[in-house]
């Protein structure tokens, strides 16, 4: 099994961050979004990735080149132009990274990884900005149980602010930013069969507009209720957010 990961979004809502790296890029806890997502994936046991890359895509590009070197302790030796490598770590992971353009849109950045996709009946798919405790693992399973062509991942939005909680005019208590108010959403984390391409014109579909409507409408399209954490990093508040549920060592999309 292959996941598929999106990065080749502007972000423009993180100018202050995007003018130098893609959105994926941006950091929690000192490691790029793009990075937990990955470990994500891999504490299910999926270690082949294909990223989508479009604005910027040679820092993700240097980032994994240098990847090895960025997790291990080394010693260089600038007279004997001589690097010694101290302690070694790296994740076991196939990295593939494939330039899908900078304007194309995310139907069109799945119709362009197909080919790298080979025999396999599935892959998931998921995008470079929101992280979730979800079960993959599960959500794979149910996608093969259901036997349609693309599954999603159904969540419910964080609320963005406390509630009162009361009874008549009394005031019974405070909530922290309950949930949304009842519907389910995209929370990405898709699995997908390679078929859904031929849903996808070409680079200017929009993968949630026409496929999904018309996968739906077809009866191929599966959801897969996650009703735990999840949360997108949109804003500056996200990103805050995240920050300081990993710095506190409460992130609960942290199962490895």
């Amino acid at each position: 099994m292959r996941a598929v990961l999106l990065a080749g979004g502007l972000g423009t809502r993180f100018a202050e961050e995007t003018d130098i790296r893609p959105k994926p890029m941006i950091e929690i806890g000192g490691k790029p979004i793009l990075w937990h997502i990955m470990k994500i994936y891999s504490s299910h046991g999926i270690n082949d990735f294909i990223i989508c890359l479009g604005y910027k895509g040679y820092v993700i590009k240097e980032y994994f080149s240098n990847y090895f070197l960025h997790q291990s302790n080394v010693t260089f030796d600038l007279r004997e132009n001589r690097m010694e490598v101290l302690q070694k770590h790296a994740e076991p992971w196939r990295v593939t990274l494939i330039d899908t353009g900078e304007e194309t849109m995310i139907g069109g950045r799945i119709k362009r990884i197909l080919p790298y996709i080979g025999d396999d009946d599935a892959f998931c798919l998921t995008y470079g900005d929101g992280v979730a405790d979800i079960d993959i693992t599960e959500s794979i399973a149910f996608h093969r149980r259901e036997g349609r062509l693309a599954t999603v991942t159904g969540t419910q939005p964080p609320g963005r602010f406390g509630a009162i909680n009361h009874q008549g005019p009394r005031v019974t208590g405070f909530q922290e930013k309950p949930r949304g108010d009842g519907n389910w959403i995209n929370g990405g984390f898709f699995v997908l069969s390679p078929k859904v391409g031929d849903y996808i014109e070409g680079d200017a579909t929009v993968w949630e507009k026409e496929p999904m409507t018309n996968l739906a409408n077809a009866g191929q399209l599966s959801v897969f209720l996650h009703d735990g954490f999840w949360h997108p990093m949109d804003t500056l508040r996200d990103k805050r957010y995240l920050e300081d549920l990993w710095s506190s060592n409460k992130a609960p999309w942290k199962k490895w």
